[in-house]
C-alpha cells in the first residue's frame, strides 16, 4: 500500500479531502466530480463490502494499523497520513474518528430497476421515498431507520439532499450503502412509475380526509410506497393530490406533527411485514 506523509495541507493530491465544512460546496463538488466522503473506520468497512472503490485514503498515522487490512485489499488508492494539525487544516474539523475515504460515486440505477432488484430479485413490497429534505442529518437517520426496520428501498426526489453527503452517511452509520437507493428523474411525476409497478402510494401528511397510520397497518396493501416531506412545509401539495390515500399519525398533547426522521421510524416501524 503506498503510503504519503503530507506535511502541506495545499498538497494538490488532498484535492478531494477541502473544504469539507462548505456544505453548499461539497454538495456541488462530490457528485460532479463522481466522489462521496466515507467517515469512520466503520462507514469505510461498510462501504467496501457494499462493493464501492475508493479513490484514496486519508488518516492519522495511529490508525493506519487498525486499518491495515482495508488498505492491503486495495492497494491501488494511496493512503495518505498527517498528524493532527495538518488533517485539521486539509478538512476544517478535527478528524476525530481518525479516517476519511474519498470513494467513487456509484452510478445510480432507475426506479424501476431498484423496485424490481430488491428482496433478492423478488421486488420491493415497502419503500420510502423522500420529497425534499434540505437537512443530511434527516436523510442519514430515515436510511437508518429503513434498514433497522426492513424497508426495501429508498427513493429521493430531484431536489432532496445528497443520501452520500459525508453527514448523512455518518447519521446513517453506514446503512445508505445497505439499502438500494435511486433518485427520482421527475416529480412528482415519477409517483405515477410506482402506482404503473403496483404500489399504493400512501402519503404522510395532515388533510381532512386522511386516514390513521393504525388502519394502514391494520390492512396493509401488498406494494406500499410511504412519502415524508421536506422539513416545515411537509408534503407539496401536488404530490399529496398524486398519492392514493393520506396517511396521518395518531398524536397526542396537542401536537400535530413529528420531526421527518421520528415521523419515518415510526412509520416504518408500524407498517414493518
Amino acid at each position: 500500500m503506498p503510503v504519503v506523509h503530507v506535511t502541506d495541507p495545499a498538497d494538490p493530491r488532498l484535492h478531494d479531502y477541502t473544504g469539507l465544512t462548505d456544505v453548499k460546496l461539497r454538495s456541488a463538488r462530490e457528485p460532479a466530480e463522481g466522489l462521496y466522503m466515507a467517515e469512520s473506520s466503520t462507514v469505510i468497512r461498510r462501504a467496501l463490502a457494499a462493493g464501492h472503490r475508493p479513490r484514496s485514503f486519508l488518516m492519522a498515522d495511529k490508525r493506519l494499523e487498525s486499518m491495515a487490512d482495508v488498505l492491503r485489499a486495495h492497494p491501488d488508492a494511496p493512503v495518505f497520513v498527517a498528524d493532527d494539525a495538518v488533517l485539521r487544516e486539509i478538512t476544517g474539523f478535527h478528524l476525530h474518528r481518525g479516517a476519511l475515504a474519498a470513494m467513487h460515486r456509484p452510478v445510480l440505477p432507475s426506479v424501476h430497476d431498484v423496485v424490481a432488484g430488491a428482496r433478492g430479485g423478488a421486488g420491493a413490497r415497502r419503500v420510502a421515498v423522500l420529497e425534499d429534505i434540505v437537512d443530511h442529518t434527516n436523510v442519514g437517520a430515515a436510511f437508518r431507520s429503513a434498514a433497522a426496520l426492513g424497508v426495501d428501498a429508498v427513493l429521493v426526489t430531484p431536489r432532496c439532499a445528497d443520501p452520500l453527503y459525508r453527514r448523512s452517511v455518518r447519521v446513517s452509520m453506514g446503512t445508505v450503502f445497505q439499502v438500494p437507493w435511486t433518485r427520482f428523474t421527475s416529480w412528482p411525476g415519477g409517483l405515477r412509475e410506482l402506482q404503473e409497478d403496483g404500489f399504493t402510494v400512501a402519503a404522510l401528511a395532515l388533510a381532512d380526509d386522511a386516514v390513521s397510520l393504525d388502519d394502514v397497518a391494520a390492512d396493509p396493501p401488498g406494494r406500499l410506497a410511504l412519502v415524508l416531506g421536506t422539513e416545515g412545509d411537509g408534503l407539496s401539495r401536488p404530490t399529496v393530490e398524486a398519492a392514493d390515500v393520506v396517511v396521518t399519525i395518531p398524536m397526542a398533547g396537542g401536537v400535530d406533527s413529528l420531526n421527518v426522521a421520528a415521523a419515518s421510524a415510526v412509520a416504518f416501524w408500524a407498517t414493518r411485514v
